[in-house]
């Protein structure tokens, strides 16, 4: 009887002993490291729209007039991600400069900072002979009145240092709260952007999803060049404020016209065949062309065709060419988080 007693006892004190926390745990078990950041879930960065995952044919949706044979059809597939709601404005990037001027000079210098990063302005009268470009040069980038104007002036660098430097300002932040890092901002691939583009509207020719470049009202749903020496039936003689005109089904503006957008890949003509059937990107350092998409201001309706590519040399800004980002989702894509 004492015997059990003591048992009891015994049994007893070790209980109470473990739930006063003397054992600490599984002991020589493989349980995970501790004190790891905050993560629930990724959240929707501000300013983008979630583009779920998903199978879409690549490539040509019309006629290729050119007969350039360059972007032959293929299916692919697409991790979800998320992209900017619209290009890059004048005010967002203006932030970037202004911190640029008060935090790096000292280690970029002023002259990087100026002729690297800064807005060309000339581009307003460079790009064109015998165009009276002066007023844009002059206002487009510093007059309030063009602040929710799509910035342009700005070469691939320069838009991928601007990804890397909102990367960094909003991790700084994220650290700050101790939460975990968000994903690298980035330029997309250009197989990213066409199926952003389509908006989940498979093998269709514009991101409204129609073949028609006029709404039931006759209005353009665009803002491009619509005929010989007609920049102004869209509204616009130039670019015009972001968004606008009515989006594509995930809810991004001006996948077709305002501005040309700068994309990660190397153009090459063959790439199509080449690249991979999932998440493609074609990546060559030796190659100074860059893909943009999605047409301009100054263009006709062919370059706003979701399946037609085009190209910039990397270092060339331009007064039609503009940029937005995009962000990996991170996990596994069901769909249902992007509602």
């Amino acid at each position: 009887m004492n015997k059990l007693l003591k048992l009891s006892s015994f049994a007893l004190a070790v209980v109470l002993l473990a739930s006063c926390g003397l054992r600490r745990g599984p002991q020589g078990d493989l349980v995970g490291v501790d004190d790891r950041p905050e993560y629930n879930a990724q959240e929707v960065p501000y300013g983008m729209v979630p583009c779920p995952g998903g199978t879409f044919h690549m490539g040509q949706a019309d006629q290729d007039i050119a007969a350039s044979m360059a972007n032959l059809n293929k299916q692919v597939t697409i991790s979800g991600f998320y992209m900017d709601e619209t290009e890059i404005t004048n005010n967002e990037y203006r932030q970037f400069i202004q911190v640029m001027m008060e935090d790096s000079l000292d280690v970029l210098g002023e002259e990087f900072v100026m002729t690297q990063l800064y807005p060309d302005t000339t581009v307003w009268v460079k790009d064109f002979s015998y165009h009276m470009g002066d007023p844009l040069m002059e206002y487009y980038f510093s007059h309030p009145a063009f602040d929710d104007y799509p910035v342009v002036g700005v070469d691939w660098f320069a838009a991928k240092y601007f990804s890397d430097w909102r990367t960094k300002l909003k991790n700084a932040a994220n650290a700050e709260d101790g939460r975990a890092p968000m994903p690298k901002f980035r330029l997309p691939t250009e197989a990213e952007w066409e199926y952003a583009a389509r908006g989940g509207r498979d093998m269709s020719v514009f991101p409204w999803g129609g073949p028609y470049l006029r709404n039931g009202k006759g209005c353009l749903l665009a803002n491009f060049k619509p005929g010989r020496g007609d920049y102004y039936s869209d509204g616009f003689s130039y670019t015009a404020p972001v968004a606008q005109y009515f989006p594509n089904d995930f809810g991004l503006y001006d996948m077709a016209g305002n501005v040309a957008e700068w994309c990660e890949d190397a153009y090459y003509d063959a790439s199509v065949p080449v690249v991979w059937d999932l998440n493609p990107v074609y990546n060559d350092d030796n190659e100074p062309r860059k893909v943009i998409r999605g047409g301009s201001w100054k263009d006709i309706a062919y370059f706003l065709e979701t399946g037609t590519r085009n190209f910039e040399y990397q270092d060339s800004a331009r007064s039609f060419v503009g940029f937005r980002n995009a962000m990996i989702y991170l996990g596994r894509s069901s769909g249902r988080e992007f509602r």
